[in-house]
């Protein structure tokens, strides 16, 4: 039937190639015996992933900046928790437990 998606959810995306490279990429994938879409899709979820990925570790050094800069501030919550575990990590009876 004409306009009916044969596959629900999913969409077309065209990529325009230089034409050595589409030839050399299909010719890889079939000497892989895989279908150069399915290496395609492969591709972009790997893209994709390493992406989010990099987002995250940006943002947790973000955050680990701002809370080390909070914690240089002799005024903040952050420095006197600090100052707390300090204070509970040179204590005898708990550094004990850890010499063992």
């Amino acid at each position: 039937m004409a306009g009916t998606n044969q596959h629900p959810g999913q969409t077309t995306f065209s990529v325009r190639l230089d034409r050595e490279l589409k030839k050399a990429f299909t010719a890889a994938a079939g000497a892989d015996h895989k279908p150069a879409a399915e290496l395609s899709r492969h591709f972009m979820r790997s893209y994709v992933e390493q992406t989010r990925r990099s987002a995250f570790g940006s943002e947790a050094r973000r955050q680990s900046l701002a809370i080390a800069a909070r914690a240089r501030d002799p005024k903040s919550d952050e420095h006197a928790v600090l100052h707390e575990l300090v204070a509970e990590l040179i204590r005898d009876d708990f550094s004990a437990e850890w010499k063992a």
